[in-house]
């Protein structure tokens, strides 16, 4: 039987692509999104045998909500080889407005608690078949935090760090934890940027790479490299010539009334 494969974040940008990407590769598709229908339209429109793909809607917010798309797909379809925790928001944020801790909220309970819901059911049954790769879609934005954009840099500084743990505690099972970082992605979360996006990626593009990469089995890695060494470089900056860089940058823009 075919490889399967799970994505959130599965409607639009990287998550599309990817799971094109995955489709054109022969493998089995479990797609997630909160729009599952406007998904299920989309992949009738791809002309794939019903059979070779599902779809579960749900919210990754909803901790509930994504880990019993998660169940269902593990019914229906099997243990996936390759869970893609993708999905998640970019919104900028001005900590001195009161509302926008609520955008604080939701940035990471999509960016951080949904990811780490995404892959919670399928953790025991991985660990059992001693098999399996998780795959955390981080950000370069959280190598330093820019202006404006705190929960955001913030949020994917965290999937980092949690994807760094849960690797150390798969490893003995036979488990692989990738984290990918991407630049900037011509995606919906890109399009109202207000500043320069060097680097600036296809879905498509980043989609490829990321496939090569999973299949590696690489533990970490920001694409393109180009962006890599920028952002290496960019971390071991000093505080004040970093600062300096930053000054008069246009700032994320934030979530209208």
């Amino acid at each position: 039987m075919s490889p399967l494969v799970f994505i959130t974040g599965a409607s639009s940008g990287i998550g599309q692509a990817l799971a094109r990407r995955y489709a054109e590769a022969g493998w089995r598709l479990a797609l997630s999104a909160r729009r599952g229908e406007d998904l299920a339209t989309w992949c009738r429109g791809q002309g794939w045998p019903q059979e070779r793909w599902a779809v579960y809607g749900a919210d990754v917010r909803d901790a509930e909500s994504i880990t019993a798309a998660g169940r269902a797909c593990l019914g229906r379809q099997g243990l996936p080889d390759v869970v893609i925790a993708n999905a998640g928001i970019s919104i900028g944020v001005d900590t001195a407005e009161h509302e926008d801790l609520e955008v604080v909220r939701a940035t990471f309970e999509t960016n951080v608690l949904g990811l780490a819901a995404t892959f919670q059911p399928f953790i025991g049954p991985m660990r059992e078949r001693r098999s399996g790769t998780l795959v955390g879609i981080a950000s370069v934005a959280a190598i330093r935090g820019l202006p404006g954009h705190a929960a955001y840099c913030a949020s994917k500084a965290a999937v980092v760090a949690y994807c760094e743990s849960l690797r150390g505690e798969g490893r003995p099972h036979g488990m692989r934890v990738v984290t990918l970082l991407p630049g900037y992605v011509a995606t919906p979360l890109t399009a109202s940027n207000r500043y320069p996006m060097p680097f600036l990626m296809t879905p498509e593009d980043f989609a490829a790479r990321a496939f090569r990469a999973i299949g590696a089995g690489v533990s970490y890695r920001v694409i393109p490299w180009p962006m890599g060494i920028a952002a290496k470089l960019l971390r071991l900056l000093p505080n004040v010539l970093f600062d300096r860089l930053l000054a008069g940058r246009p700032r994320k823009k934030r979530q209208g009334p």
